[in-house]
């Protein structure tokens, strides 16, 4: 849980911190996290892809491919950052510029990306080992490298979006600059624990595996569909927000306390999400295929029930459990999200247990079918989004009741070809 939740906990640490900077900062950074979770999804399925490949290996006992994969999936995730900083430095400001109607959040997200595309390098080599400890279902060394990069990252913050202990006044720059540092220092944490990790000798890291292109197109296979779910899931999530935008500032300013909130919530949900990859890819190596949809079904049950507990108290009573966090400076943002706190109930119930029965499908490998049925969703979602908010300007209550069509479009398909066992 802790470490499907490492991009999540940088974007909660920047959104309350910058909550206490000023409503534009804390409206811009809504907005651009929301896109950088976007350039996140991308490393993140195709570490996921390898994830996959080396659960199945290690369920098949088939060790010595695994380090093969590993260095394999270390050259992929690094070719792909390249392009990813390429992109954020020179082509991403210019589409900014032609579509943000704001130019206040326009220049507060140009400051926050230029320092957070440098982090794509060390966010896509840590998912490399995230993906090499979820595989073999070693998960305590992926909850101390989230803490380390949580504690850093707050720290750092802290620092340098209001100059304290020396350091310069940055604002929401300093955001960007502090994930950046904190992911940093993280891979040298993951560096130096894989060189001391004596267990991690049997997959045989060593010697260190030059390229080969059939591995990468193995890779590639895998990965691809995982990418372009990625794509469709936040790609329409910073659709969301860009309709948002055009309802102006405060309503931007609403949505990103929410979305705060709904990353929290969903903590628990992501990681059930992370292990039931692997859980299905191991039970498939081992030959165990009949045991896929049970466990599939008891692990969302378990999401749903976990999520619901952490979520009950939080959205009945956000003004009170929310204040140690938000303080009263903007005490009115909170009571005009209260009616969004209440629908956010039903939209994680929904959201638990659609990941976790999506996530079980793309365990068995059916990448390319998971990508269909979610482009199927999205093609909805955005017509439904069009609709109540560009077309009808039905308010903010009907724009976030997209996210309960979309989870419950994504469980209906998702099961259905599930429990028909075509993927057998």
């Amino acid at each position: 849980m802790f470490g499907s939740a490492a991009q999540n906990i940088i974007a909660l640490s920047d959104s309350v911190f910058l909550y206490h900077l000023s409503e534009i900062d804390f409206a811009a950074i809504g907005f651009i996290s929301v896109f950088y979770l976007i350039i996140a999804a991308v490393g993140f399925g195709f570490s996921k892809g390898g994830q996959i490949l080396i659960a199945r290996q290690y369920g098949a006992r088939n060790y010595k491919e695994i380090g093969r994969s590993f260095y394999t999936l270390m050259w992929f995730e690094m070719g792909i950052a390249t392009v990813m900083f390429l992109l954020m430095q020179y082509v991403v400001p210019h589409v900014f510029e032609w579509f943000v109607e704001s130019k206040a959040i326009y220049q507060k997200s140009m400051e926050y990306l230029h320092p957070r595309s440098i982090g794509v390098f060390f966010s896509y080599a840590g998912l490399v080992f995230f993906a090499l400890y979820m595989g073999m279902a070693r998960t305590r060394i992926i909850m101390w490298s989230t803490i380390i990069l949580a504690t850093i990252n707050i720290i750092l913050n802290y620092g340098l979006i209001f100059g304290k202990w020396g350091l310069p006044f940055m604002g929401i720059a300093g955001a960007g600059w502090a994930s950046t540092i904190a992911e940093a220092i993280t891979l040298c944490f993951f560096i130096g624990y894989v060189v001391a990790d004596r267990k991690v000798r049997i997959v045989q890291l060593y010697p260190f595996e030059p390229l080969k292109w059939w591995r990468l197109e193995k890779i590639w296979r895998m990965s691809s569909p995982l990418v372009g779910q990625a794509l469709l899931g936040m790609g329409s999530w910073f659709l969301f927000f860009t309709f948002v935008e055009k309802l102006g500032e405060r309503a931007l300013a609403i949505s990103n306390l929410i979305r705060i909130v709904y990353l929290i919530l969903s903590i628990p949900a992501w990681g059930y999400s992370a292990t039931i990859n692997t859980l299905v890819s191991n039970f498939i190596g081992a030959q165990k295929r009949l045991a896929v949809w049970p466990i599939i079904k008891k692990t969302a049950q378990l999401s749903v029930f976990n999520t619901t507990v952490l979520a009950l108290p939080v959205c009945l009573l956000p003004e009170y459990l929310l204040y140690s966090f938000f303080g009263s400076e903007q005490v009115t943002l909170l009571q005009e999200a209260k009616p969004l706190f209440y629908l956010l109930l039903p939209i994680l119930g929904t959201f638990s247990y659609g990941l976790i029965v999506f996530n079980g499908l793309l365990g068995t490998g059916k990448t390319f079918h998971a990508l269909r049925l979610q482009a199927y969703t999205v093609v909805i979602y955005v017509l439904y989004l069009w609709g109540v908010v560009a077309y009808a300007h039905s308010g903010l209550i009907w724009a976030w009741c997209s996210e309960i069509v979309y989870w419950l479009l994504i469980i209906l398909l998702s099961r259905h070809y599930l429990i028909r066992n075509k993927w057998r």
